[in-house]
């Protein structure tokens, strides 16, 4: 019987029902839904392509609109300049239609919108709660600047994008450019790879800040659509269409306070939203300006102006008019004589 016993028991073992039998097969159907799980997660990467870390999605993402005044196109809109401007455009800035334009891919000096490629990288690289290291270089800058920051202390990355877009600060870009390429040389070879990526083909940089006029280049065209791809960032967005703005800085006070030299913003033109302002000698007065009204948004480049101040409202303003629906016809009336 203790034989039988253990017959039966080693067969019940080795058994379909068997423990281990089941254990066996249990183990192997999990390891096809795991092999499963797996291989259908390579399918969705491959047709989604490489990750991007969460804080560059937003760059990547969107597309570009149609490029501006690539070819001829009939102008809607009809301006005489009294003032002198070497090129000028006035755009869709959703289509990228163009309005109006005055050698449009004319290369010339940008001056300070420069900075607009610099905030680009930067967003692309960092998160507004990163930080910076203020170097001796950052503050034995010249031109124009925050002129604030702190020796040997970090700033936010977001209050540097402030003190780089509304004061236009010279001490902020080298700070952001040390922050993201180590270097300001290297951050300046990172700016002309996303311009050339951009086929941006009138753009050249030197600097990171615009101080540096010689090699500095670009065009009404490529800063159109540098606008435009500044205004699909938000947190960029929300900062150039920003009058007056208070920022935590590591000082006496804990803040700085920052106020923009846009003239649509000084100047409160309604529906003003952005972008940047340059000024050097060798470049003169420049703006890139926009503004919205309704769900018509536009923008208007102006490179050596002789008045940003009164062209680029005149230009918007002209272009407005342009866009808005025809208003209907009037009934005509006939005068009836009255009943007696």
């Amino acid at each position: 019987m203790t034989v039988q016993r253990t017959f039966d028991d080693g067969r019940h073992r080795r058994g379909f029902g068997s423990p281990s039998v089941l254990h066996a097969l249990r183990d192997a159907v999990l390891a096809i839904v795991v092999f499963l799980a797996v291989l259908l997660g390579l399918m969705a990467a491959q047709a989604s392509g490489p990750a991007i870390p969460a804080h560059t999605k937003v760059a990547v993402q969107h597309h570009m609109p149609p490029p501006y005044a690539n070819t001829p196109a009939p102008q809607r809109v009809h301006v005489h300049l009294k003032l002198g401007v070497r090129a000028g455009l006035l755009f869709n800035v959703r289509t990228g239609q163009v309005l109006w334009s005055h050698d449009p891919q004319l290369r010339v000096p940008i001056a300070s919108l420069t900075k607009m490629m610099t905030a680009l990288l930067v967003v692309s690289h960092t998160r507004p709660s990163d930080k910076a290291f203020i170097t001796p270089n950052v503050v034995h800058f010249s031109g124009s600047g925050m002129g604030i920051l702190p020796l040997h202390k970090h700033v936010l990355v977001k209050t540097l994008l402030y003190g780089l877009l509304l004061p236009s600060g010279n001490d902020a870009a080298i700070a952001l450019a040390q922050r993201v390429a180590g270097t300001v040389d290297n951050f300046i070879k990172m700016m002309n790879a996303r311009a050339r990526a951009m086929k941006l083909s009138c753009t050249h940089y030197t600097t990171v800040s615009g101080i540096v006029d010689r090699g500095n280049h670009s065009c009404t065209r490529d800063l159109a659509v540098l606008a435009h791809a500044m205004l699909k960032q938000p947190l960029l967005a929300r900062i150039v269409s920003t009058a007056h703005a208070v920022e935590p800085l590591p000082i006496k006070h804990g803040k700085a306070w920052l106020n923009n030299n846009n003239p649509l913003l000084i100047e409160g033109y309604r529906g003003a939203d952005g972008v940047k302002t340059g000024f050097t000698d060798a470049a003169g007065q420049c703006l890139v300006g926009t503004a919205r009204r309704g769900r018509t948004w536009l923008g208007v480049v102006l490179l050596h102006s002789a008045n940003t101040a009164i062209q680029g409202p005149r230009l918007l303003d002209a272009g407005f008019a342009a866009m808005a629906p025809p208003k209907p016809a009037r009934k005509s009336h006939r005068h009836r004589s009255k009943q007696r």
